[in-house]
């Protein structure tokens, strides 16, 4: 595959999911709208002209819809439009949970096949297992051609306490089972991995900022702290950010009581500074977080309040670069505008956002391209700095402004974008279904029934799993090149893990070779 299609397909990703820092847990909902405002009248005429005189019946309101997007699209890149029918999905991101009965699922020969079920939903606790085919929901025939997986996804969400009865074929057994259970609300889980890697060491992986993550953070962190963790781990790589609540209330259990945490700067230039308070769950400690070029927005408002108060090291690469908080606003019709509002200013005051150019928000999201072709992936002296932007932490060392947070220990990348973009698809859904697929084709070969013991073996069956593996990339035209056949037992026991047992399971698994980690470990060494 061509660099450049590489790139235009990660940049697709990230301008979709990257860089949101939302001020408030509530949408504003008394909006002080000034009706008396001349380009409002100019609009509101324009818009009755339309209606009432135009020689066509028109559709005034996708008319709207276009006035409204170009309006968005001359302010800054992360200001959104956001239709009604997208509304949902981000909704439930952001709150935690989703009303359903709790199960991912591929479409198999027209069949809904059930790769996972997530933990403390109603599926679950009715007994679903991965493999089974959900053959009716109620009267509802579902493994007919023809049903989008909207269509399905209809059948099966809906609000908590609706029943449901499901028939269900479990091929293992060759047998059909009736499972009578009520929707429920089926938890989306924003602190996705806690565990101790040794005795001493904890790690702790946040992948976005929504509603329950402190809430998830603090129970983590809890256990962790009370099996003696003297070291501490926290990732927030590839977190594209979200609340900025919980975000202020991380930083605050790692730092004492009055430091600074981050500092909030309105349209009308009045600033509000946040200090943490005395009930920090770990303020001392070693503290190392770990970072790169997708950590964005509210995963900044952290690292910036550690690096810039000396409490702890960053590890990584240059973040994203995003010091813009949103507040998301109705807009009538089920429609939402996600409005820049305010700055946000790291504890020594420097700004990380980056320059950007309202008129080029497909270079504003590339950007991570330049940083390949300056070479600062590779090597961090070519990480741009402006003299003016130079800031001094209390313990004197020198940060800056103008551009994301540069780690105190950098960990370069020195892949091609091939090899990039051949990594990516080892943790994609690619590999994720191939691996449903194998272990469904195989249920009699392959029995992986205990976590613990899956995890400390080797994964068996190793030739033949990199052979069904490029069999499968062939048949199906996949462009995957496996040049590290490690890598991709890596990724497939990975999978496994995550479809037969849990998350946690998954990212240790994910994590044994990991550069980043093994950085933070032998830097606990020396200091």
């Amino acid at each position: 595959m061509k660099r450049n299609t590489i790139f235009l397909f990660l940049i697709v990703l990230l301008s979709s999911a990257i860089g949101f820092l939302l001020g408030s847990n509530n949408l504003k909902e008394n909006v002080g709208t000034n009706f008396a405002h001349p380009s409002i009248q100019k609009l509101n005429r324009l818009m009755t002209y339309l209606s009432e005189d135009y020689v066509d019946k028109i559709n005034t309101d996708s008319l709207v819809n276009v006035v409204i997007e170009e309006i968005v699209e001359e302010l800054d890149p992360h200001s959104v439009y956001i239709p009604s029918q997208q509304r949902q999905a981000l909704s439930e991101s952001m709150q935690g949970n989703f009303e359903g009965i709790g199960v991912q699922f591929f479409m198999q020969n027209d069949t809904i096949a059930v790769v996972r079920v997530l933990e403390g939903g109603p599926s679950e606790k009715a007994g679903l297992k991965s493999g089974d085919r959900i053959l009716i929901a109620d009267q509802d025939t579902l493994h007919t051609r023809g049903k989008s997986n909207q269509e399905i996804i209809g059948k099966l969400k809906g609000p908590s306490g609706d029943p449901v009865r499901l028939t269900v074929y479990r091929k293992k057994n060759d047998s059909v089972y009736t499972f009578d259970l009520r929707r429920g609300p089926v938890p989306l889980p924003s602190v996705s991995s806690a565990y101790m890697i040794d005795e001493s060491v904890g790690y702790l992986k946040i992948n976005r900022f929504s509603q329950t993550t402190y809430t998830e953070f603090e129970k983590a962190l809890s256990r962790l702290v009370n099996q003696q963790m003297k070291h501490f781990i926290l990732d927030l790589r590839g977190n594209p950010g979200g609340y900025l609540l919980p975000a202020k209330q991380i930083a605050d259990d790692f730092l004492s009581s009055g430091k600074p945490i981050v500092i909030v700067e309105g349209n009308n230039g009045k600033r509000e500074r946040t200090v943490a308070s005395s009930s920090g769950l770990f303020e001392n400690g070693g503290l190392y977080v770990l970072v790169d070029e997708d950590s964005a927005s509210a995963s900044e408002v952290i690292a910036g309040a550690i690096q810039d108060n000396d409490r702890g090291l960053i590890i990584g690469r240059r973040t994203f670069g995003k010091g813009l908080v949103q507040q998301q606003m109705p807009l009538g019709q089920g429609d939402q505008i996600r409005l820049t509002t305010a700055r946000y200013f790291t504890p020594t005051g420097r700004s990380i956002q980056r320059p950007y150019d309202s008129t080029k928000r497909k270079d504003y999201f590339a950007e991570v391209q330049e940083r390949y072709d300056s070479g600062e992936m590779k090597d961090p002296s070519n990480i741009p700095t402006v003299d003016s932007l130079e800031y001094t932490t209390p313990n004197g060392r020198k940060v800056y402004g103008g551009g994301g947070i540069t780690p105190d220990i950098y960990i370069s990348n020195k892949d091609t974008p091939e090899e990039v973009w051949n990594s990516y698809l080892l943790r994609s859904n690619l590999v994720d279904r191939f691996v449903f697929l194998e272990l469904d084709r195989n249920y009699k070969k392959y029995s992986f029934d205990n976590a613990a013991r899956f995890f400390n073996e080797e994964l068996p069956f190793k030739e033949e799993f990199i052979a069904a593996f490029k069999k499968y990339c062939k048949e199906n035209n996949f462009p995957v090149e496996v040049n590290d056949d490690q890598s991709l037992l890596n990724s497939i026991k990975a999978f496994i893990a995550i479809q037969l047992f849990n998350e946690n399971l998954y990212t240790r698994i994910v994590n044994e070779n990991d550069s980043f980690i093994k950085k933070a470990l032998s830097q606990m060494d020396s200091d």
